[in-house]
């Protein structure tokens, strides 16, 4: 057990917010698989303030996913502290995240994210704002640096301290790097010697040993993963079984099927058939990744219109395994 703030935290396993994935319905599921705590895709702080209605939907909490921590990004402290206001007066989020990692071009045009990494002044204006206007636990999450020659993780961490941060996740990638190369423990170790609060590692996590590993080589508090768990969240299960020395079993390819229907089958209860079936045509193919013949059924999930024609793809597909 740890603790973000006052919010208790029951294993070490996070998982990492995902844009255009990370709602409510993958929230709760990772929760079922074992998270310890579920973080929301970026919220826009511009976008609250002109009362998008989209965004707005964005912020929704369902009961069944606590602890969760729901992520504003922006580089403006006037219009954050009215984001982390809102969140705080019309949701029942248990944390406020501030995105200060994400790599994304559009994203670091509108000088946020990681363009944040670059202009510690600014970063620290921003999350002072943010924790001004909440009474809930507020994190950080951030990467290395900006590019290999300019590290500067610890500093971004010790300001993050400063203006009242109550932990920190660090990716060990640099902003230039986006999703190429590898993560590097020893970036989350220096910003875990340099605070006292919680750090979160993140980066890189695709087995129990990828995990053992990054605790052990960074003493950090938590590991966070994000696309390790894409059609697999029962390696959640997997991570806590090795956490705790028990028994874990893969599942079967019919499993995974029922799996992957599942999480259609919910998706478009919470978001309308029209909106979750082209949402799950791209998340399909993460369920059925590495089984026998799954390449065709990939290509057919990636074309449905349907619920109907997911559920008839994958009961077609079990046929062909039973063979």
């Amino acid at each position: 057990m740890w603790k973000i703030g006052s919010v208790e935290i029951r294993n070490p396993f996070v998982a990492a917010p995902l844009a255009g994935i990370s709602n409510p319905v993958y929230r709760e599921i990772m929760h079922e698989y074992g998270a310890c705590l579920v973080v929301s895709e970026m919220i826009s702080d511009k976008a609250l303030h002109y009362h998008n209605a989209r965004t707005f939907d964005m912020c929704a909490v369902s009961t069944k996913e606590h602890p969760v921590s729901l992520q504003l990004f922006g580089n403006d402290p006037a219009t954050m502290a009215e984001a982390s206001a809102y969140l705080t007066e019309h949701t029942d989020c248990d944390i406020i995240d501030i995105n200060m990692g994400c790599p994304v071009p559009k994203v670091i045009k509108a000088k946020s994210g990681s363009y944040l990494m670059a202009h510690p002044d600014e970063a620290y204006a921003v999350i002072k704002a943010v924790v001004d206007h909440t009474d809930r636990p507020v994190t950080v999450k951030m990467r290395a640096g900006w590019d290999k020659d300019h590290i500067n993780c610890t500093e971004i961490a010790q300001l993050a301290e400063k203006a009242g941060a109550s932990a920190i996740a660090v990716h060990g990638r640099t902003k230039t790097q986006g999703y190429t190369g590898h993560a590097v423990n020893q970036y989350i170790k220096m910003v875990k010697d340099a605070v006292s609060i919680p750090v979160i590692g993140n980066g890189d996590i695709k087995t129990p040993e990828d995990a053992k590993r990054m605790m052990a080589e960074t003493n950090c508090d938590a590991i966070m993963i994000g696309r390790g768990l894409l059609g697999r969240p029962y390696f959640l299960k997997e991570l806590n079984a090795a956490w705790n020395g028990t028994e874990y079993a893969e599942p079967t390819y019919e499993e995974r099927l029922v799996h992957c229907y599942d999480y259609a089958k919910r998706l478009c209860a919470y978001e309308g058939e029209y909106s979750g079936v082209p949402m799950m045509r791209g998340m399909a193919g993460w369920y059925l990744a590495g089984m026998p013949y799954a390449a065709r059924y990939k290509s057919r999930l990636s074309q449905v219109n349907t619920l109907q024609e997911i559920q008839d793809i994958l009961n077609e597909y079990k046929e062909q395994l039973d063979k």
